[in-house]
């Protein structure tokens, strides 16, 4: 692997310029739609001026391009560009639910080799790098260990039943009703990035995630893979900033969650 410059220099300026972002991002708790996306997604007026902010800060210091959610940037199959996701959860902190939060990662051809997770409201910052181990609030987390879906809690992608999406909304309601019939303990967050940092820091089992946006996936990604979790797309295919969903999950429970995917049948946007 040829990075730019040391990785761990490159984590702690990112981890330097979030926590810099994080007062901002509590200041603007509550914030209203600015943009309107589509007919259920917005982003805010702090999304924009973090974007804008974070990107410049990061080119600045590292002089490596940012690919963001809101403003685009550089390609990400090859080279080496930063991934930010300014307000991950953007209806969650628009109505003041503090499962939101910033996501980067810096993807390095094609895949991710840092990822950050800063959760401001909860006071919880997620970092791992490309040799692991997850960090939380600079505390390593212990690996992940070989666990069962029975005695795991996991972290569900929302959905609309009548969306025609990628991953059509009702192939997603009949996965909830097969996974609901093997485990009592699925939550629904709202929050992509919520759902990967605490599926690699083993308070969920594993997450569901239908959505294929890089900025959504690629932080999270890394750190379940720096706490020894299974990372692959619903289709169990390895897991690339391509890759049209992500299934992650301990060891174990990735397995069973596969098995399960594969039983509900054929969708054409996860290749089954």
């Amino acid at each position: 692997m040829t990075l730019p410059a040391d990785p761990v220099e490159l984590l702690a300026v990112a981890s330097e310029l979030l926590d810099a972002a994080s007062e901002r991002f509590i200041a603007g708790v509550g914030a209203p739609s600015a943009v309107q996306k589509g007919p259920n997604d917005f982003a805010t007026a702090v999304d924009l001026e973090l974007e804008r902010r974070l990107s410049t800060e990061l080119f600045d210091r590292t002089g490596i391009e940012v690919h963001g959610e809101e403003f685009g940037g550089p390609e990400l199959a090859s080279g080496t560009s930063w991934v930010l996701d300014p307000i991950d959860g953007t209806f969650n902190y628009s109505a003041g639910l503090p499962l939101c939060g910033m996501l980067l990662a810096l993807v390095h051809e094609g895949q991710p080799v840092l990822g950050l997770t800063w959760l401001p409201l909860l006071g919880e910052r997620y970092t791992a790098g490309p040799e692991g181990p997850l960090y939380r609030n600079a505390e390593p987390v212990p690996a992940l260990k070989r666990a069962s879906l029975s005695s795991s809690m996991i972290g569900f992608g929302a959905f609309n039943v009548d969306s025609r999406g990628v991953i059509r909304g009702d192939y997603r309601h009949l996965l909830l009703g097969a996974l609901s019939s093997q485990s009592s303990r699925l939550r629904m967050h709202g929050s992509t990035g919520v759902d990967l940092a605490y599926a690699a820091a083993g308070v969920l089992g594993g997450a569901v995630v239908f959505g294929h946006h890089p900025w959504d996936n690629a932080a999270g990604v890394a750190q379940v893979r720096a706490a020894g979790g299974v990372v692959t797309d619903l289709a169990g295919a390895p897991w690339t900033i391509g890759s049209r969903s992500v299934l992650a999950a301990a060891p174990g429970v990735h397995e069973e969650l596969l098995g399960i995917i594969g039983s509900v049948g054929a969708d054409e946007g996860i290749g089954l």
